[in-house]
């Protein structure tokens, strides 16, 4: 069998000038290669590792984003449990006590109990989203601030102690007065 030059030779394609010119074209080639000793390049291989090397971090990319998903999914899980496990039993509650959530004043019924420890910062409100609906519940402070830390966005009202002065000053000023004689 004829090679393909003898072949187009034959067939009329090329002329004998042109083919004895790949040729040595051909020839130079491969002896610059040869004296440069720069191994050959072969762009499948380099093709191939590429789109490993590509497949690899996408993979990797893939895999950080799922933990991430995994993560999440885990921490609503704790979040929903510190809050079924410790959740103050509000049933009986016919105070209506208002809070802001989202920009939208909310309302939950407590007793005057409950309106009072959360008028003073000794509970908290925290938000219990379970098949796409929020529901409020009543905890205490160490649950809160639990949940808190987990995510901070499921605390709704957390008052602070030190804000909750008023009875104390109130006592003070009391004091004060006690050694004057208001007159009837």
């Amino acid at each position: 069998m004829a090679s393909l030059q003898d072949q187009l030779l034959k067939a009329g394609l090329v002329d004998e000038k042109k083919a004895k010119k790949a040729n040595k074209d051909q020839r130079k080639k491969n002896k610059v290669a040869q004296k440069s000793k720069q191994p050959q390049v072969d762009e499948n291989k380099a093709a191939a590792q590429q789109s490993i090397q590509d497949k690899a971090v996408r993979d990797r990319e893939l895999n950080k984003k799922q933990q991430e998903l995994a993560e999440k999914k885990a921490i609503a899980a704790q979040i929903k449990q510190l809050i079924q496990v410790n959740k103050i039993d509000k049933k009986h509650g016919d105070i209506a006590f208002n809070f802001e959530h989202g920009g939208k004043f909310k309302k939950i019924y407590v007793s005057k109990q409950l309106q009072t420890l959360l008028s003073k910062g000794l509970l908290a409100i925290v938000k219990l989203t379970h098949s796409g609906n929020e529901s409020f519940e009543v905890v205490v402070i160490p649950v809160a601030e639990k949940i808190a830390q987990r995510d901070a966005a499921s605390v709704i009202l957390l008052n602070d102690k030190t804000q909750n002065t008023t009875a104390e000053l109130s006592k003070e000023e009391e004091e004060w007065y006690g050694d004057y004689d208001i007159p009837d």
